[in-house]
């Protein structure tokens, strides 16, 4: 099996040399199965599988003046029992889908006890039209001094332990007017002032969500941004020790796949292995008009706004998946992670399905399941008066699994190195499937009681359970030695593994 991600992969995530013995250090870190970082070979009927979120209901609906038909670009997170969520408002002004605003564009602020139930506060911060009664964080103009656009911004709470308490919360704001990016740091998510009064980053576009947080796997800051490749949408990243000083931000690279339009990008460490990267970019797809775009939701609306231009009544989009161990490298998915799905008003147009920054856990939709994760992606935008926004869960760590019919498949690893007592799979089987895993030394041979047919049959549908072989489930006697697995797959997926 091709490894795609061994290009440009991070030294301190690698294994020492090139040999058969090499081993790659895992730790007790969680190990999704979004790569094939550690996957040596697939076998029989067993293949790595895309996941896609269920719709839920919507949690938003943007209908304040301030807000309206062009809402998007939100930042989500979770900050102790508290969620928190940015957007910028856009109350576009023309059916026409022409880019005229009646105001300029501000960032608002939502909260939530659960990530379910949201809600709108009255903040008192920013006057609009002679009120301070509502949720504006942030207005375009000057900042302490500082002219700043609040429409392509993302803001989220500084993870660096380090981080000075003035300025625990932290975003990059563009500028039009210095042609480049402002650092941006508060104390409370409310309160916002300039870190800088010249731009930190100046290489980019900026024209969608710039971000960048904390990469507490690497100890550095990293952002990411919008740029423009022989006139297609790509991504560009930097790196900083404090936020203010960011290295020559360079592409992205996806080994093995074709260049695509993607006008955002929302990468974040996964918050269960922050190790990964994954990240959820925007694909812009403009299909031109035929049978099936006739057929598509609203043509009467849609050929409206095209008398504009073009793709304001062309385009489609809908959010990928990707991954990375470096932060440049990433193994992104050519296949669909959110379709448009089905046909209905509000959706299948431009600005559909743009995916919030970032997935967050929330309690599950079944009484008595294990929690989930909820993401968030708009809808309504431009086609009405106002713009959606839905929710949609994903089992934890469910993006990739590798998954076997019944008729069965293998995945073995590469070697690695663990620390731990206890194998825990997360995983999910039909009444009829199985998971067995073999415990094999570094030349690929069965360890003895750790053997396939020594394991018990592992089945049900769990985020964490231990694997036990007659022996028990005690591994301890293999920690820091290297080591290969061999799960079998029966009618089964397997999302994810840790030893602990």
């Amino acid at each position: 099996m091709a490894t795609l991600l061994s290009q440009g992969m991070s030294a301190s995530l690698m294994a020492p040399g090139a040999g058969r013995e090499a081993a790659i250090p895992i730790g007790s870190r969680l190990e999704l199965m979004v790569d094939d970082f550690l996957i040596e070979r697939l076998e029989g009927g067993a293949r790595q599988v895309l996941h896609h979120p269920i719709p839920r209901e919507v949690v938003l609906v943007h209908d304040a003046p301030w807000e309206g038909s062009g809402c998007n670009y939100y930042s989500v997170f979770c900050d102790g029992d508290l969620y928190r969520m940015y957007y910028h408002g856009w109350q576009l002004g023309s059916p026409k889908g022409a880019a005229d605003t009646p105001h300029p564009l501000v960032t608002c602020y939502a909260e939530s006890r659960d990530g379910i139930h949201w809600e709108k506060p009255s903040l008192g911060l920013v006057e609009y039209e002679g009120s301070r009664a509502n949720n504006i964080v942030l207005a375009t103009g000057e900042l302490d001094g500082v002219p700043i656009c609040a429409g392509h911004i993302a803001l989220c709470k500084d993870e660096n332990p380090d981080a000075a308490p003035e300025a625990r919360y932290k975003a990059l704001a563009v500028s039009w007017e210095l042609k480049g990016l402002i650092a941006l740091g508060s104390p409370d998510g409310f309160h916002w002032r300039p870190l800088s009064k010249e731009p930190v980053i100046t290489k980019g576009a900026f024209d969608s969500q710039n971000l960048a947080f904390w990469d507490s796997a690497r100890g550095e800051y990293r952002a990411y941004v919008r740029f423009f490749d022989g006139g297609c949408r790509g991504i560009l990243t930097a790196t900083s020790p404090d936020f203010l000083h960011w290295t020559e931000p360079l592409p992205l690279e996806y080994p093995g796949t074709p260049k695509e339009q993607l006008y955002t990008n929302q990468v974040k460490p996964y918050h269960r292995a922050p190790h990964l990267l994954l990240g959820f970019p925007t694909r812009y797809v403009e299909r031109g008009w035929s049978p099936s775009m006739e057929a598509l939701p609203e043509l009467e609306h849609r050929r409206l706004r095209s008398r504009a231009c073009d793709w304001y009544g062309m385009a489609l989009t809908e959010g990928l998946f990707m991954s990375s161990r470096d932060g440049r490298t990433f193994r992104r998915w050519g296949e669909a992670f959110l379709r448009p799905g089905p046909e209905r008003p509000d959706t299948w147009n431009y600005g559909h399905q743009y995916i919030a920054w970032h997935p967050v856990e929330t309690a599950a939709s079944l009484p008595g399941a294990a929690n989930e994760l909820s993401l968030y992606a708009t809808e309504s935008y431009w086609t009405g008066t106002y713009t959606l926004l839905r929710r949609y869960t994903l089992r934890l760590d469910g993006f990739v699994s590798v998954n076997a019919p019944l008729s069965g498949g293998a995945v073995l690893t590469k070697p690695i190195r663990f620390e731990g007592s206890r194998l825990w799979l997360n995983f999910s089987t039909s009444a009829a499937g199985a998971v067995r895993v073999e415990i094999q030394d570094a030349s690929g041979a069965p360890i003895p009681g750790f053997a396939l047919a020594d394991c018990h049959e592992t089945f049900g549908d769990s985020i964490e359970r231990p694997v036990v072989w007659k022996r028990g489930s005690d591994v301890s006697a293999l920690a820091g030695r290297a080591v290969r697995l061999r799960f079998e797959l029966s009618d089964a997926d397997l999302y994810a593994f840790r030893f602990r």
